[in-house]
């Protein structure tokens, strides 16, 4: 069988391994159904040097400017951390622009430092059970 006729399948599974847009799409879909809000997602780096920086803080201000806010949100994070005026940055943000002043926020792994902050100054955080 020729290479050709396997490349959707390696693509796909190459997808899910890299958790690509079409793969995230479809469980925050899911995850606005059952939370009945908009859920966006916060990702640094866990491999390169990235961190949270006062430049994320702007263009999470920049994405929920344009979003419907009246039920609130949900903020799927996942990072190593990063500054901590920019978490605290991100808390008000999160607040000011939900029409609750509340959020959310979903941690499918690990949320350290200035990622942890992020999460304290939500209602209600969400977490996957432990992975080993």
């Amino acid at each position: 069988m020729p290479r050709s006729q396997y490349d959707p399948v390696i693509s796909k599974v190459l997808d899910e391994q890299r958790q690509g847009h079409e793969t995230r799409r479809k469980i925050f879909v899911e995850l606005e159904k059952k939370l009945q809000k908009p859920v966006i997602s916060f990702f640094t780096s866990f491999v390169y040097p990235v961190m949270i920086e006062d430049q994320d803080v702007d263009m999470l201000e920049g994405l929920l400017q344009k979003m419907d806010l009246s039920n609130g949100l949900a903020v799927v994070i996942s990072s190593p951390g990063g500054s901590g005026l920019a978490a605290e940055r991100i808390i008000n943000i999160c607040r000011s622009y939900s029409e609750t002043n509340e959020f959310t926020v979903i941690v499918p792994n690990k949320a350290k430092s200035a990622a942890t902050m992020v999460c304290f100054g939500a209602k209600e955080i969400i977490m996957s059970p432990h992975l080993n």
